[in-house]
């Protein structure tokens, strides 16, 4: 008698789980297929969207981003009165992957979108794992970024140089990582079934954090894990990146003429509070904003920063105007 009602509560699970499953997935893939266009550039096909009007502001998402997270980082601003370009790096979402993913690389396809755009000049937002990309165009373009802000950045410090800092992944890691990343239901059960441990470990920030959070702040935490679904379309990105981050040179940070803003928290669990004090205190015109707590979102500060952001952008000269 038990067994049949233990395998009808087995089947009552498992269509509860499916059904649950495909309606969040089927959300998740008809909110990435909207809303954006392929641009033909000189570095390939981009995929981008815009939102609001206003001065340009270039937005460069992070790891497990796209083009949709880039619009969820710089939504503030847009109520705020700027006109967001957000991009999907190489190898996220309708960007396909180059033989060369470089930091360097990614600084020119994003040259070629404000090309194409008809965009001489602009400011630029980038977080996380776009920070290098972001640098790069600021050096090797320098004439297109009026002015720079690199949130919670991936980005070389001292440290990394003694094997302290990120390293590449074993082969075995990475197969295993690989076979993660082809699994939409793999990676949208994980979140149903450790959220505490999804939140440290894929949105670098203590779990504790989160949960003592106002409402708000919450909210903005599950959205950010729940918009890396469709995981699988933004696989080949997530590759790159951990073939990218954990071997990024110094850049010639001495060089870097444009107004820029740093902004990490030191219990980033990700470790970009001592790279991003290291940046800015090796740049001639950069400020650097540093949270005791936080984690890699932020939490907590999200108002303060947009605040920051919006105002750094609107002061710095000639920053913001558009072409």
């Amino acid at each position: 008698m038990m067994l049949p009602l233990l395998g009808l509560l087995g089947l009552v699970c498992i269509t509860y789980i499916a059904i649950a499953y495909e309606k969040q997935i089927h959300r998740a893939r008809n909110r990435v297929a909207t809303g954006s266009a392929v641009l033909e550039t000189a570095a390939g096909p981009i995929e981008y969207a815009e939102a609001g009007e206003g001065p340009p502001v270039l937005v460069i998402h992070g790891a497990g981003g796209g083009f949709d997270q880039g619009l969820d980082l710089a939504a503030d601003l847009v109520q705020r009165g700027f006109h967001v370009i957000a991009i999907s790096r190489f190898g996220y979402l309708r960007t396909p992957l180059p033989n060369n993913a470089s930091a360097a690389a990614q600084a020119d396809a994003h040259a070629a979108v404000l090309d194409v755009l008809d965009i001489p000049r602009c400011a630029v937002l980038a977080a996380s794992a776009g920070g290098p990309s972001a640098i790069q165009l600021a050096l090797r373009h320098p004439d297109r970024v009026t002015s720079l802000v690199l949130m919670v950045p991936a980005l070389y410090a001292p440290h990394q140089a003694d094997g302290a800092g990120p390293q590449r992944m074993s082969p075995l890691a990475s197969v295993l990582m690989d076979l993660t990343l082809r699994s939409d239901f793999l990676f949208w059960f994980m979140m149903r079934l450790a959220p505490r441990v999804m939140t440290r470990m894929i949105l670098g920030t203590p779990p504790a954090l989160v949960a003592q959070a106002d409402p708000v702040e919450r909210a903005r935490a599950h959205v950010v894990l729940d918009h890396i679904l469709p995981v699988s379309l933004r696989r080949l990105g997530l590759i790159n990146e951990a073939a990218v981050i954990p071997n990024l040179p110094r850049f010639d940070l001495e060089h870097l003429e444009t107004p820029t803003l740093i902004i990490s928290a030191r219990d980033c669990l990700y470790q970009t509070f001592a790279c991003s004090q290291y940046s800015a205190e090796h740049m001639p015109n950069a400020r650097f904003i540093g949270y005791p707590s936080g984690g890699h979102l932020l939490v907590g500060h999200q108002q303060e920063t947009t605040a920051a952001v919006a105002d750094f952008l609107r002061a710095a000269p000639a920053a913001v105007l558009t072409p």
